[in-house]
């Protein structure tokens, strides 16, 4: 797809999942998902790209235990009565699972959008990217042919425009890192209604918000490097939702959904090692450097898969947070300590 600049169009995150009943109707009617493909969209986004693989991954990992059910629960309530929800946490916290599994139990189909500091107000609502040419034949008069070609300006919607107006659930992750001139667009969206499409011309300028369109957005707190603080009149719009990480036994949980060949003992030291690091140097450390670190070890036949090696792969999952060689030592310690206090070889 070519912009008008002529260069390419990159669309930041036009992909629409079906709702829970199309999917099943294709599996029963031999449709794609039938055969193990990922289903495709009714509708169209704007890049004609709707695939939903990444998003099923997420999805497909999902644990289910009491805490991730109450929060998904308190989201629910809220999106029930019509209200946009804002899940802040810091990273690795279960934030975007979160998000698309309760997104996904509305039974509409759901739009992805993924927040970054280059995103403009029309990578969310759309622009005039297109041209197209339409061609005349006038035959009218015999042997005589006049041949006009007309080139215009196509609008073509981007992921808010397209959630707004199929009444999807809108899931915007890290929201908070995009500028907030950008999401100002958001505003009239949640309180009037209404999406002002700027660059649409006439009648066709304000799209009406589907009644059945909901929000979730996700970000982390404002001390993260990168993260801006969105403006208040936006906020004020927004239900909280906070969150941390979760308890030992949903980490565990969590690590097994991802590293299958783990066995429950293994999935128990890494989350306890990161843990305990998490807690020791007050590191913003997820869930993700306990999958890491099984992924690791799992690479290595059970009778191999001692203390010794239990240390070193979790400092070369510790190494990306720490800023020099002393923090690293001081950490890999703390990884030996609480190793020889839980006991266990977790094969």
């Amino acid at each position: 797809m070519a912009r008008r600049d002529g260069h390419e169009r990159k669309v930041r995150g036009s992909q629409i999942r079906d709702s829970r009943t199309e999917k099943n109707r294709q599996d029963r009617h031999g449709g794609p998902s039938a055969g193990g493909q990922t289903p495709t969209s009714r509708t169209e986004a704007s890049d004609g790209s709707i695939g939903t693989g990444d998003l099923d991954s997420v999805l497909d990992s999902f644990v289910e235990s009491p805490e991730t059910e109450a929060v998904t629960g308190r989201i629910e309530r809220w999106l029930s009565v019509d209200r946009p929800v804002h899940l802040i946490g810091p990273t690795g916290c279960g934030k975007t699972a979160l998000a698309m599994r309760a997104a996904t139990q509305r039974d509409r189909p759901v739009v992805w959008i993924n927040g970054d500091a280059d995103l403009e107000t029309t990578d969310l609502v759309g622009d005039y990217a297109e041209q197209e040419r339409v061609s005349i034949r006038d035959n009218y008069i015999h042997n005589v042919t006049k041949s006009t070609d007309i080139v215009r300006d196509r609008w073509v919607d981007n992921p808010l425009t397209v959630a707004v107006r199929e009444g999807a659930t809108l899931v915007y992750n890290e929201f908070s890192r995009t500028k907030p001139a950008a999401n100002n667009t958001l505003l009239s969206v949640f309180e009037e209604g209404v999406l002002e499409l700027p660059g649409q011309r006439g009648d066709d300028r304000l799209v009406e918000v589907h009644p059945e369109f909901r929000a979730i957005l996700t970000s982390n707190g404002t001390e993260y490097a990168g993260v801006h603080e969105p403006q208040d009149a936006l906020l004020d719009r927004l239900v909280g939702v906070y969150m941390d990480y979760y308890g030992f036994e949903t980490e565990v949980k969590i690590v097994r959904s991802h590293v299958p060949a783990a066995p429950e003992d293994l999935a128990e030291r890494c989350v306890e090692v990161v843990r305990t690091v998490r807690e020791e140097f007050d590191w913003t450390l997820g869930t993700r450097a306990a999958i890491i670190a099984a992924e690791g070890l799992t690479t290595v036949p059970a009778a191999e898969r001692d203390d010794s090696l239990f240390t070193e792969v979790m400092t070369d999952v510790l190494a990306s947070k720490v800023s020099n060689r002393e923090e690293l030592a001081a950490a890999s310690d703390c990884v030996v300590d609480t190793l020889n206090t839980s006991g266990g070889d977790g094969r």
